[in-house]
């Protein structure tokens, strides 16, 4: 069983900057890849950005390319989301997940494909 605790969000005002922190549980965080997803009321579970085992491959949602960067910190059990430009369409819950996979270079970029989930964080842009 993996627990994932997200952390980070707030309230920022549109263009604005936020950095989202997921920290996991898991022995072997190196084995699982990692995604970012965010609902907001209303609407359907969005895919943000996703990541593979190493960091090195990385997949982004189109709305979000080029103001949000994903990474990851093996040694510290925690993968990141650094929001840029922040827009007040960017407002949403926004929750990390986990996937245990042997594939070395793959992103994972459905909500259907996570093993686990955390609580999910707010993050508020106003305009």
């Amino acid at each position: 069983q993996v627990q994932l605790v997200e952390s980070g969000g707030g309230l920022v005002q549109a263009g604005g900057s936020l950095r989202l922190s997921c920290a996991a549980s898991a022995r072997t965080f190196s084995s699982y890849a990692m995604g970012w997803f965010r609902q907001a009321p209303g609407k359907e579970r969005e895919t943000v950005a996703a990541i593979n085992l190493s960091g090195g491959y990385t997949h982004y949602g189109n709305s979000v390319k080029g103001r949000f960067t994903i990474s990851r910190d093996n040694a510290k059990n925690t993968v990141y989301l650094e929001m840029n430009s922040l827009r007040p369409e960017d407002t949403a819950v926004y929750y990390c997940a986990a996937k245990w996979t042997g594939a070395f270079r793959s992103t994972f970029i459905l909500a259907s494909q996570y093993d686990y989930w955390g609580q999910g964080t707010q993050v508020t842009v106003s305009s």
